[in-house]
């Protein structure tokens, strides 16, 4: 859930720092594998989408890290590794 640091970033524009960033998070759907869907305050992957970020995906539990410039973001404990 480390992108979640970035949910209220903003650029020296005021806009948020992810709209138009291409992105890596923890899913919609593997949040309601855990369980966990009624218990967030907000699924991630949903308010990236709403926050204008471009979110790019992998099956549930595959690793996945995305790169855009500076900005490198992982979908799940599995993509570690691969954002490191």
């Amino acid at each position: 859930h480390g992108p979640m640091s970035l949910v209220k970033a903003k650029g020296v524009d005021g806009a948020p720092l992810v709209m138009g960033k291409k992105v890596a998070v923890f899913t919609d759907v593997e949040e309601g594998q855990v369980g966990l869907t009624e218990k967030v305050p907000f699924l991630l992957e949903a308010k990236m989408k709403e926050l204008g970020a471009e979110v790019q995906v992998a099956d549930p539990w595959n690793d996945n890290a995305v790169r855009d410039g500076k900005l490198v973001t992982g979908q799940n404990p599995q993509s570690s590794v691969s954002v490191a």
